[in-house]
């Protein structure tokens, strides 16, 4: 999407909403993006979410505010659509961690296995697997295959690890973390417990062990969306990149959200560097 080349005494809402009447473009953001993005998008959702608008747009245009593997996902899900991503460097911390040279190594090195990936990695990765997953089906997937099928799983070693743990079905975990998810401190979030006594605790699943242990709820952004909407009380402890916050407050604003402490008691170290770069 063109740029103004000067931007001083430009509109800037306004010439994004020329832009996008102009070009048929629809803005799709990530709940981990900043609230003035989130506030200008055609669609706010998970990963999820928004591969399935992604699929049934009738824009031309996605303009895609979140990280690259998201705007790729996009792309080939709407091949003949064009894809926008405000910064080429919207990398993400979980795809770095599996290199798909490695990755095929790692799968030729079991071929008894099948593979299923996390939707957090590259279409490199991607082409590698049997089956994609995202955090809210990874569960329902895992149910329908047969239980003495052999499986790897990749990127995120801590939904890995969750799954395993939930669903009692052995896995092959490829070592890769978030590292928004895990910067969360065991120590700091028990003492923010204590300071809010009764209030439950919601965690994604890219949260390390040790944070979901102490979780009342583990789901995806959309599944904790859910339970803070459905939840008795008025406070709640949120483990996962503190953006959701402005959706939650948006739709409840009778309710308080905290967001979980990293290891120097507050959550700015758990904001995306990468998803910042739009």
């Amino acid at each position: 999407m063109e740029q103004p080349t000067n931007l001083v005494g430009v509109d800037i809402r306004a010439e994004i909403e020329r832009l996008r009447r102009d070009r048929n473009a629809v803005i799709l953001a990530h709940y981990y993006q900043k609230p003035e993005l989130q506030d200008l998008a055609d669609f706010v959702g998970d990963s999820l979410d928004l591969s399935r608008r992604a699929a049934e747009t009738d824009a031309d245009v996605i303009a895609f505010c979140g990280v690259r593997f998201m705007a790729e996902t996009a792309k080939i899900l709407s091949p003949t659509k064009t894809v926008i991503l405000p910064d080429m460097d919207a990398g993400c911390s979980l795809e770095d961690s599996c290199p798909p040279a490695q990755f095929a190594a790692f799968r030729a090195a079991h071929p008894d296995h099948i593979a299923l990936t996390y939707i957090n990695c590259s279409p490199a990765v991607k082409a590698l697997r049997d089956i994609i997953v995202t955090s809210s089906s990874a569960e329902t997937i895992l149910a329908k295959l047969p239980a003495d099928q052999k499986i790897i799983f990749g990127p995120d070693r801590n939904l890995g690890g969750y799954l395993v743990r939930k669903t009692g079905r052995e896995m092959l975990l490829w070592p890769g973390v978030c590292i928004v998810h895990e910067a969360f401190s065991e120590t700091e979030l028990l003492k923010l417990r204590a300071q809010h006594p009764g209030a439950p605790i919601a965690a994604h699943p890219e949260c390390p062990a040790v944070i979901l242990d102490h979780a009342d709820y583990v789901g995806s952004t959309r599944g904790i969306l859910e339970f803070a909407n459905a939840m008795p009380g008025d406070t709640l402890i949120v483990a996962t990149e503190p953006h959701i916050i402005h959706q939650m407050e948006k739709a409840m604003p009778g309710k308080r959200f905290i967001g979980a402490p990293g290891a120097d008691g507050n959550c700015n170290c758990n904001i995306c560097p990468y998803m910042a770069l739009n």
